[in-house]
């Protein structure tokens, strides 16, 4: 891969472009085209955060033309038993999900996706952290619903916002439940070749 490789961000998140930009890396954002999942059942959450990860990098590629640089995928999904949630259709939505992980231990996954637009070649992969929430009285749900906050974060929270205050514990990456898991993907940003120094653009 050469050195001048640009970075790519199919997302329109400000919470990824934020995690970015915090750790210093440059890059330019394509939203993807592809619609938000919400609620799906799979085999494995881990693989399949992978694989809408890798629809979102894929589809800004088609959708822009874009033939040179390494396009960047990222999506959450939080788990509770068996269930994948992802985000909230509407406010009642909201509602019932916060009420469903109000008291419960959950896991939040994000799916990363790398792909070189010049050969197609793909890195994919994942993180996991679990957390658990405390019971939150009705009250609490409909005053969280009501200020915004809720709306667009897979389980219907966010831990970098308010939504922390909810929380017993946690073990894991936190940047991993904001929504991008810097840790991994540096790690897969380096096994790709891609070095932030060297960006022009």
């Amino acid at each position: 891969m050469q050195p001048e490789t640009h970075l790519i961000l199919a997302s329109n998140s400000p919470r990824r472009q934020e995690l970015l930009l915090q750790a210093g890396y440059r890059f330019e954002v394509r939203p993807p085209p592809v619609d938000d999942q919400t609620e799906s059942e799979a085999p494995s959450p881990g693989v399949y955060a992978e694989g809408l990860a890798y629809l979102k990098a894929a589809s800004v590629i088609e959708a822009n033309r874009i033939t040179e640089g390494l396009v960047l995928g990222a999506d959450t999904i939080v788990v509770l038993g068996d269930r994948i949630i992802g985000k909230p259709a509407d406010e009642a939505d909201a509602r019932r999900i916060l009420s469903e992980l109000s008291g419960a231990e959950q896991q939040v996954i994000t799916g990363v996706a790398l792909v070189d637009a010049a050969s197609g070649r793909r890195w994919l992969d994942h993180d996991v952290t679990v957390l658990r929430m405390r019971r939150m009285a009705a009250e609490e749900i409909d005053a969280y619903v009501a200020s915004g906050e809720a709306m667009g974060k897979a389980g219907a929270y966010a831990i970098q916002e308010t939504g922390d205050r909810y929380v017993e514990w946690m073990r894991g990456s936190l940047t991993n439940v904001v929504g991008l898991p810097m840790e991994l993907l540096a790690r897969m940003l380096m096994i790709a070749g891609y070095e932030p120094g060297v960006f022009h653009g």
